[in-house]
């Protein structure tokens, strides 16, 4: 690739202002043709207050933007996309009761010529096209609430590839893809670039950013703190200029000690489709994370225990009790809590304020007399969840769908955290989290660990899990494929039981995962 690329798209001194403050201050960038420009900066530093500018969601209050030497000031998102921008965001903007074809062509159907009946054949084949230039293996008419979150992400990439755009901002985009699906994703940006498309691409996962782009920009507080080549960076650069210090230790220096005394059993439960014959444990003062491809049934598994989805046979133990009823608001009662993998639709009130959406779970135990709620006590508690979890935001009363997508993730935290559960159920805990929120998150989760409650945490993270976890459990395909201790820990180990042969027989599964590991 040329040194000096020819300039597509220039930002210069954008201003934008919430609530009375600014979220961008002075942001200037540029991008040349076939460059890819890497973004990074902590929740809240204006990452996605820019691409929502540049996508024409918002309006900035200050500053110019041109494309190819062109003045550009969209006013909408259908602006953008006719000066040939796409925008995948962080947040999936699907209709899930619909099928992947026609959140396809929502606004463009294709009509046969001269009659106003849909042209499904031809539709059906372009769609089948593209999805499997990024590997999606599934039927055109397949719904999207069908699909796994994974899968819904690269509907949205299949999306916005749909329409051949010139510049496209990847926000996220591989918070739920497995290491095989980003892989492909990467590949498939990798030739966009060759084929002369300028990409923008936002992530937390700094060694994907290091390794992926050719430039990289840094936003601390809403303004450009480094902007350099990638030669000139590492990790420890990226993460100073993020966060204005050193991380000195990201995952915490020492594990939980497991007590001896379960809090948790699952005991051969099975539900068809979903999941067959799982048996595990979780102790009190005990890390354990679920480790699985897509598919695996990790999700739907943490649905089941916290009484979301029905299962056929089995047994779920807590706390020594038989649970006999299939409910979330009994599992709550008890002292479960559970962190769903999709905030925006399970996890939050987008139009209610931080403090409700924190004290909604802890309600009940925040009241007094004549079930009046304890207002003070309520306060007190929010306040400390926000000053814990560094949620930035000018006042808990805003509405939590002015937040960024991973200060969002730390209210659903708080909100769990307020409830002083027994056992802490998270699916994929730090999505969307730059490192040093993900740095407190994990040693928020031990200390919690270290008083005596239990955590079983789902990641699709590798390292993530091998940092904070005092056991591991590997699902392939609704099945344990064998559990890992500690001192096994491997990435090796791990994909190895991800892909081992699945067998009907416990047993024999345990033994094919010991063969792995050896």
């Amino acid at each position: 690739m040329p040194n000096k690329k020819e300039e597509t798209l220039c930002l210069e001194n954008i201003r934008k202002k919430f609530f009375g403050v600014y979220a961008l201050v002075d942001v200037s960038l540029s991008i040349g043709k076939g460059e890819i420009v890497g973004l990074i900066g902590e929740n809240g530093a204006g990452k996605s207050t820019m691409m929502n500018i540049i996508g024409g969601v918002l309006q900035p209050n200050n500053g110019t933007m041109s494309i190819n030497g062109i003045p550009y000031s969209p006013k909408s998102p259908a602006d953008a996309k006719q000066n040939g921008i796409a925008f995948i965001h962080q947040e999936l903007n699907l209709f899930n009761n619909l099928s992947i074809l026609d959140n396809m062509y929502i606004n463009s159907y294709k009509r046969i010529p001269g009659t106003p009946f849909l042209n499904k054949k031809k539709m059906h084949g372009e769609v089948k096209k593209i999805l499997a230039t990024i590997d999606l293996d599934v039927s055109p008419e397949t719904t999207v609430e069908k699909l796994c979150m994974g899968e819904r992400q690269l509907v949205e990439i299949a999306k916005a590839l749909s329409a051949n755009p010139d510049i496209i901002i990847f926000d996220e985009p591989t918070t739920s893809l497995t290491s095989r699906e980003t892989k492909k994703l990467f590949s498939i940006i990798k030739k966009l670039r060759e084929d002369g498309k300028s990409i923008i691409y936002i992530s937390h996962i700094l060694e994907d950013v290091l390794n992926l782009a050719d430039k990289i920009v840094v936003l601390r507080d809403g303004k450009v703190t480094d902007c350099d080549d990638k030669s000139a960076y590492t990790i420890d650069r990226m993460i100073s200029s993020m966060v204005g210090r050193k991380i000195e230790q990201l995952y915490p220096a020492e594990l939980p000690v497991p007590k001896d005394q379960i809090l948790l059993e699952v005991k051969n439960v099975s539900q068809p489709g979903v999941v067959r014959d799982i048996s595990f444990n979780v102790n009190s003062g005990e890390i354990v994370g679920i480790y699985g491809l897509m598919g695996s049934g990790r999700s739907e598994l943490a649905n089941i225990i916290f009484g979301l989805d029905p299962y056929e046979k089995g047994e779920i133990v807590f706390k020594g009790e038989k649970i006999k009823i299939q409910d979330p608001i009994n599992r709550i009662q008890k002292g479960m809590a559970f962190v769903t993998e999709n905030r925006r639709e399970e996890g939050l009130l987008m139009d209610f304020s931080i403090y409700n959406n924190i004290d909604l779970v802890s309600l009940r135990q925040n009241t007094k007399l004549l079930n009046l709620i304890d207002n003070k006590k309520t306060a007190e508690q929010v306040n400390h969840s926000k000053e814990t979890l560094r949620i930035k935001c000018d006042d808990v009363k805003q509405p939590v769908k002015s937040l960024s997508g991973g200060n969002q993730q730390k209210v659903v935290i708080g909100k769990w955290l307020m409830s002083k559960p027994d056992l802490l159920i998270v699916d994929e805990p730090t999505r969307g989290i730059d490192v040093g929120a993900k740095s407190e998150i994990y040693h928020i989760i031990n200390n919690l660990v270290k008083e005596g409650i239990g955590a079983l945490i789902i990641s699709s993270e590798m390292e993530e899990l091998m940092g904070i976890c005092n056991r591991i459990i590997v699902m392939k395909k609704g099945e344990i494929m064998g559990s890992l201790e500690h001192q096994e820990f491997s990435q090796e180990g791990i994909i190895g039981l991800a892909f081992a042969q699945s067998s009907n027989n416990t047993e024999e599964r345990k033994e094919g995962g010991e063969n792995e590991r050896q």
